[in-house]
Order: C-alpha cells, then sequence, then structure tokens
C-alpha cells in the first residue's frame, strides 16, 4: 500500500495593528496609539467577539479600530 504524504502548511501568525487611537475599557483603558500591535502583550489571550467587535462598526467609537495582519 502506498505512504501518504501530507503537505504541511506554513504557520501565520496572525497579528492585529491599531488603525485609530483607542483606550480599551475591557483592559483597565489600556491607551493604543495609531500603529501599535493589539492587544500589549502580544501574547495576551482576546476572544474572536473582541476581536471583531474592534475591528468592524459595533464598538462605542463606531468605527474599525484595529486590522488583520498576516506574517
Amino acid at each position: 500500500m502506498a505512504e501518504k504524504k501530507t503537505v504541511k502548511k506554513p504557520v501565520t501568525k496572525v497579528r492585529y495593528e491599531v488603525v485609530h487611537h483607542f483606550e480599551d475599557l475591557q483592559d483597565n483603558s489600556k491607551a493604543y496609539q495609531v500603529g501599535d500591535t493589539f492587544p500589549k502583550p502580544a501574547n495576551k489571550k482576546v476572544s474572536q467577539e473582541r476581536l471583531a467587535e474592534l475591528s468592524g462598526k459595533d464598538n462605542k467609537q463606531g468605527k474599525v479600530l484595529i486590522k488583520k495582519i498576516e506574517e
């Protein structure tokens, strides 16, 4: 029987970059400036719901605050 070869996909690390200044009201009002990486520290766990809120317009500022960057 022929042996199956598995092809490994390269691991892409998903990061988020701040596109509008905001203070994270769910993290002791931590300030984020344009160009910062979200979250700080980078290994902090953030829920998918929170990422969706900040990367969409369904937040208190009503605008996109972070954008996804793939490395």
